[in-house]
């Protein structure tokens, strides 16, 4: 019998040679998953099967799991608080695991061999996706093509397209390498190789628009969260998915979300890349905003320790792991008074504050006031200061008593 091979497929270049270079390599047949995590337009999907059925593939579903993206995996990391290096969203990162929960499901399915991923050697991707693997089905084993075979560069893998009959949509001269889901659009590769060129942001950007060509008038918004789950936006209750959607409109129009950014790949160099994240800034800005009001100051200090954490963990790959399950219950139990509106102004790429409106507040304005008031004393700061300042004191004088020997 031949032996099955499950491709994760996208209908691009890389995964549109993979398919007959695993065909002419392996005595396999070749069934291919596209996972709609929100890059697949209406009425595209049968395009996508139709487009891997043409060039050999046994059988093609498309996966919808976009909604089950923000549920199960956006929205946990975002009530994480997790950004990566102080910039990047993770979106690439959040969605892979699910991708890959995907293919081991069609996998075991039909009883699949192995399973194949068009992941470059040089790419975080690969790394993503073979740990979830690893942790969701050890025994399936991994075909990594960009790893193996004799093809260096998206130069020749067009070139093998071209050979084997296979028609593409692609300029090499005019298009970055892109990852797009429902949470982001990332751009990398051409001029962006080297940081010293400024991003044309009129070629690039999708999502968004250059902040210096957004709106004069400002726009006002308004986030809604339930125990840190947004469940709302400008006073309309939403499905996850249709948060998203509505805030990347409105943070796009406004150009919100945009990052250039130089980041530190898993697998130990550098990178560049322009991130589009409208909806995403949006929501965590609005979530901190919220929290402030609702976690003491030990836990929001813990929790932005956490957070750092967390987001190595989605970058590397490792969300099916025992820690990132661990700490979502912490996470889980900071969040249960997270619940309220928050106000946003939206004005040419920034992003500010106008109104938080929490159900539950640790912030007290008769406490918080400069006006004296029955529950705080100024007097007992006095020995308040004298104990907290103690081993200051201490070490100041044992320093000087050193220095006087």
């Amino acid at each position: 019998m031949k032996q099955k091979i499950v491709l994760a497929y996208s209908g691009g270049l890389d995964t549109s040679t993979i398919v007959p270079w695993l065909k002419e390599n392996y005595d396999c047949e070749v069934h291919c998953v596209c996972v709609d995590v929100g890059q697949v337009a209406p009425g595209e999907a049968e395009q996508i099967i139709e487009r891997a059925k043409k060039i050999g593939a046994d059988s093609v579903v498309v996966a919808d799991a976009v909604d089950e993206l923000v549920e199960d995996f956006i929205w946990p990391m975002l009530k994480s608080g997790a950004i990566y290096e102080d910039k990047y969203l993770l979106g690439t990162s959040i969605a892979r695991p699910l991708i890959a929960e995907k293919l081991v499901d069609r996998a075991k399915e039909i009883g699949a061999d192995y399973i194949a991923h068009g992941a470059t050697g040089k790419g975080n991707d690969q790394v993503r996706f073979e740990l979830a693997i690893m942790a969701l089905a050890p025994e399936i084993k991994v075909i990594a093509p960009w790893r193996i075979w004799d093809i260096t560069s998206r130069e020749d893998a067009y070139a093998f397209c071209q050979k084997h009959g296979i028609t593409l949509n692609v300029s090499l001269d005019e298009s970055y390498s892109m990852d797009e889901n429902i949470w982001h659009l990332s751009h990398e590769g051409l001029d962006l190789e080297d940081p010293v060129n400024v991003p044309k942001y009129d070629k690039i950007l999708t999502l968004s628009q250059d902040p210096m060509k957004a709106p004069d008038e400002a726009v006002c918004i308004t986030i809604e969260f339930e125990k840190g789950v947004p469940v709302g936006v400008n006073g309309e209750k939403m499905k996850a998915a249709e948060i998203v959607r509505k805030l990347n409109k409105l943070g796009g129009e406004n150009g919100i979300g945009i990052e250039d950014m130089v980041e530190n790949r898993v697998v130990g160099m550098k990178s560049r890349g322009i991130y589009e994240t409208p909806g995403g800034t949006l929501l965590f800005k609005a979530h901190k905003q919220l929290e402030e009001m609702c976690l003491d100051r030990e836990t929001a200090s813990f929790k932005r320790t956490v957070a750092l954490k967390y987001a190595d963990l989605v970058y590397e790959g490792k969300w099916f792991g025992a820690l990132r399950e661990a700490l979502d219950k912490f996470i889980d139990e900071t969040q249960k008074h997270v619940t309220g509106k928050v106000g946003l102004k939206l004005y040419k790429g920034n992003i500010i504050p106008n109104g938080t409106f929490p159900e539950y507040s640790l912030y007290d304005k008769n406490i918080a006031s400069f006006a004296m008031g029955d529950m705080f004393h100024p007097a007992d700061a006095e020995g308040f200061i004298r104990l907290y300042g103690l081993p200051l004191k201490i070490k100041a004088l044992a320093e000087k008593n050193y220095e006087n020997k």
